[in-house]
């Protein structure tokens, strides 16, 4: 079943990206919750919007697609020009300073304007630590993820 979702995955951002008008190379490797896409593309900005807000769309999209014609839903994560690496190196800083500043000063520190995936970038990182632990508080654009010491 692997090989033949790969191929609906690869079909399908293909087809999207045809409808766009972005000419660009991908590569689809599978992980345990769905699927890294690396775009290769001139057209990065584009891709990448505002603060990474069309990409995060156009991944939701892509992710929408693709699990209709596969049947169940699959994560799909959408990478461009080492964008959300990037982002991602950044989170882990701002996260370890954080914590820092939590387990130092024993209150806690709130961190506004985060993606999904970002909150999830940090929450992943002190799901085993002892000393902190994270939460996420709100609903929508106005959700926010909150460290918080562990005692």
């Amino acid at each position: 079943m692997e090989k033949k979702e790969t191929k609906i995955i690869e079909e399908t951002t293909k087809e999207l990206l045809k409808l766009l008008g972005i000419d660009g190379a991908i590569k689809v490797t599978r992980n345990e919750d769905g699927a890294d896409i690396v775009l290769e593309t001139e057209e990065r900005g584009i891709i990448i919007g505002y603060h990474g807000d069309i990409l995060e769309s156009l991944q939701l999209v892509l992710s929408l697609c693709i699990s209709k014609k596969i049947g169940r839903f699959l994560r799909i994560s959408l990478e461009v020009g080492e964008y959300k690496k990037n982002r991602e190196d950044w989170l882990k800083f701002l996260a370890l300073d954080t914590r820092g500043k939590v387990v130092e000063q024993k209150r806690e520190i709130p961190l506004p304007q985060l993606k999904a995936w970002e909150r999830r970038v940090i929450h992943l990182m002190f799901q085993n630590d002892e000393e902190v632990i994270t939460e996420s508080i709100g609903e929508g654009k106005d959700r926010v993820l909150v460290v918080k010491p562990k005692n």
